[in-house]
């Protein structure tokens, strides 16, 4: 799988870059966690830190183009995206509120 980036995008009000990039893979579609963590090691980002939102493969076609937020820190992200998201990306929010929820 060989992740190429089109482009980025600062959003420093968020603390996050936009990334939009392409991957040509020579099988199946990559899963979204395989993504994940590929951009990660790519832009040298913890893969915590990395929300992949979209992934568009064309049918019968080797290359997929996708949409992705990196963050500065998890707590960024955990703070600004939609759970189902963070669900998706397995990335977990603040562990102390299940913590707490257990207690009560």
């Amino acid at each position: 799988m060989e992740i190429d980036i089109i482009s980025e995008t600062e959003n420093p009000m968020l603390h996050r870059t936009d990334v939009r990039f392409q991957i040509v893979h020579e099988e199946a579609s990559p899963s979204r966690l395989s993504v994940r963590d590929s951009l990660a090691a790519k832009l040298n980002k913890d893969s915590n830190e990395v929300v992949v939102h979209r992934l568009d493969t064309k049918y019968g076609m080797r290359k997929t183009i996708g949409y992705a937020k990196v963050y500065e820190s998890a707590e960024s992200a955990a703070d600004v995206e939609q759970e189902y998201l963070l669900e998706r990306n397995k990335i977990l929010g603040d562990e102390d509120e299940g913590d707490e929820e257990a207690e009560a």
